[in-house]
């Protein structure tokens, strides 16, 4: 039986007549990635900052590693570990100096904390820098460090509130390595972000927020199921067989500029088969032929009625 890591039931927040939260229901099983995925304003860092204790809710119930979030804080505390927008690093020491900061403010015994920021270094490939002014570090090391100290406490439930924002797509793919071997090792990663492809890559369920409401959750291919838009991309090398084209396929659009005709389909072998045999019927011959499905731009699109203000590449 998968235990619940993360579980909310009812959740409300509200700054004067601004609803924030308006009611959040969430349960995160124990070792697996759970997206939060929003645009700027739609509450999911006040949901983060109530799961974590920074912030009370103004109705509704919380528990983080099985324990209730206003009146076993401490405990909650303890359990987990947080790396928000901003990396929370010390520029004046270094990479090293800010890992034995957290180490001591854990305290750690003896050589235990020497120990584990070395391993912590190695780990992040932060060695040849661990001497380094973190005012030198690059935004990606940064990122790194500041996750790289939150590991210091073993947490196993991690609060990742857009870690990869401003990142170039090295340095993201590096993040999500290194997420995916904390998962494995059984860490549970509650993770917002407004990267549709981060979510797709990383999440087994995501969960849609808009103006403080979720409006959809399951894992990503559910999620794509539930939005009709399959279709069929073929491309043409002169304007006279996109006319063609178009005629015997009476139910296409087309894109005269690209030379392009869309076609609905379910994306089945059997309906593929019958639209290439009705072309070969009419000797007409495309350049290029493709099958395109709904992805996580059209769930969100669909869902909330705008698309996210940023999306990965």
């Amino acid at each position: 039986m998968t235990t619940s890591a993360i579980a909310a039931s009812g959740l409300r927040k509200a700054y004067k007549d601004k609803v924030v939260l308006d009611g959040i229901d969430l349960d995160v099983p124990a070792g697996t990635v759970f997206s939060l995925l929003g645009p700027n304003g739609a509450g999911k860092t006040t949901t983060v900052n109530v799961l974590t204790t920074l912030m009370r809710a103004d109705g509704g119930t919380a528990r983080v590693a099985g324990h209730d979030v206003v009146t076993e804080a401490r405990a909650v505390r303890a359990a987990i570990g947080v790396t928000g927008q901003f990396a929370a690093v010390d520029e004046l020491l270094t990479g090293r100096e800010n890992l034995q900061l957290m180490a001591d403010l854990h305290r750690v015994p003896g050589d235990g904390g020497k120990r584990i920021v070395a391993e912590l270094l190695e780990r992040f490939d932060l060695m040849e820098s661990a001497q380094q002014p973190a005012s030198t570090y690059s935004g990606g090391m940064r990122r790194k460090l500041d996750l790289a100290m939150t590991l210091v406490g073993n947490p196993r439930i991690i609060f990742l509130d857009e870690p990869t924002t401003g990142l170039d797509p090295r340095s993201r793919r590096t993040m999500w390595s290194i997420i995916r071997d904390l998962v494995a090792e059984g860490v549970t990663i509650f993770l917002t972000t407004q990267y549709l492809e981060e979510a797709d890559q990383l999440a087994d369920r995501i969960a849609v927020l808009d103006q403080g409401r979720l409006v959809a959750q399951g894992t990503p291919d559910e999620l794509k199921r539930q939005i009709p838009g399959t279709h069929v991309r073929l491309r043409f090398t002169t304007a006279a067989e996109l006319d063609a084209a178009a005629r015997v396929l009476a139910d296409s659009k087309r894109d005269d500029e690209a030379l392009v005709l869309r076609l609905p389909s379910d994306g089945g072998t059997t309906s593929l088969r019958a639209l290439l045999d009705r072309l070969d019927e009419y000797s007409i011959s495309a350049e290029g032929f493709s099958v395109h499905t709904p992805d996580l731009d059209d769930v969100f699109l669909a869902l909330t009625g705008h698309t996210t203000e940023v999306v990965a590449k």
